[in-house]
């Protein structure tokens, strides 16, 4: 390995557990995806209100979508390493010892929230636009967790640049300099935000639906590249029979195949919401006010 890789390695030694409650633990991976939900949630119904949703059912929205990317970042986990649950499906409920996927959260409170919004007749492509950047906005504070605890483990770098983790307690522990592929996510994160940002400016008052199918599109595309870089699909794998690492003549990996997915349906998206007629302009949703007069009297009293 060149020289160089070592002169510019980022050594990091942070323990990745902060503490322990009974079964309970603490780490810094959980502790920033909750920043990056709660930072999510509130973006999302910031710009809803511009979309002509209100906060009362932007956070309803939040209140089903999170719960059900939770349920989808199980699921596919389960789903992409099904061979070790075979014979312990019981393992499958058992969340708090980890196993989610980024993809899977995405997904399924996408789905969730969507089904909430045919209900309650919601602008859906509106709220979706809105809800992209608050999806992009968590995962990418998220990875700042996954870069402190060495999360999903990447290939040795042959670039003048890697991550090397020195806490045993680390899943990267062992694997010395290695590519820093979440924070390529972040990066990518960041970098669509910026280019959904200009089409939401741009386009989406008349083109509802292009800022979210435009972010699919561009993190199918970034995710299916920083995917070739990721080893940790199959690692500890019980046996070679069903598992995901490769699944596609030895090819493409379980995310992969997802992002080949999403992809396809974000140019679907794309060319949905051009050939429909252009839509009008929404009329935004006013903040709550607060309370006057006698009722903000009786209030303080």
């Amino acid at each position: 390995m060149p020289a160089i890789v070592y002169l510019l390695t980022i050594k990091i030694g942070m323990d990745p557990n902060i503490a322990k409650f009974g079964s309970l633990q603490l780490t810094w991976h959980g502790i920033f995806t909750a920043v990056g939900i709660a930072a999510g949630v509130y973006l999302g119904a910031w710009l809803g209100r511009r979309q002509g949703i209100t906060e009362d059912d932007a956070y309803s929205v939040a209140l089903v979508g999170v719960p059900a990317g939770i349920i989808g970042a199980r699921a596919m986990y389960v789903l992409e390493n099904h061979a070790r649950f075979s014979g312990h499906w019981v393992d499958v409920l058992r969340i708090n010892e980890g196993g989610i996927t980024v993809y899977g959260a995405v997904i399924g409170g996408i789905v969730g929230a969507v089904a909430y919004g045919l209900i309650r007749k919601l602008p859906i492509t509106r709220g979706l636009d809105a809800a992209a950047f608050g999806l992009l906005l968590g995962m990418a504070v998220g990875r700042i967790g996954d870069l402190i605890n060495g999360e999903h483990v990447a290939k040795a770098s042959s670039l003048p640049w890697a991550t090397e983790y020195t806490n045993p307690a680390s899943p990267a522990f062992t694997y010395g300099p290695i590519h820093p592929a979440t924070t390529y996510e972040l990066i990518g994160d960041v970098l669509i935000i910026g280019i959904m940002a200009f089409l939401f400016i741009k386009l989406w008052q008349h083109r509802p639906g292009i800022t979210f199918f435009a972010g699919l599109v561009l993190y199918s595309a970034m995710r299916f590249g920083v995917s070739y870089l990721r080893i940790d699909s199959g690692v500890n794998c019980p046996n070679s029979v069903g598992c995901p690492e490769y699944i596609v003549k030895n090819w493409m990996t379980f995310p992969q195949v997802v992002s080949t997915i999403t992809f396809a349906i974000g140019m679907a998206g794309l060319a949905w919401t051009f050939l429909r007629a252009p839509q009008d302009a929404p009329k935004p949703a006013m903040p709550p006010s607060a309370p006057t007069g006698k009722a903000a009297t009786a209030r303080s009293g």
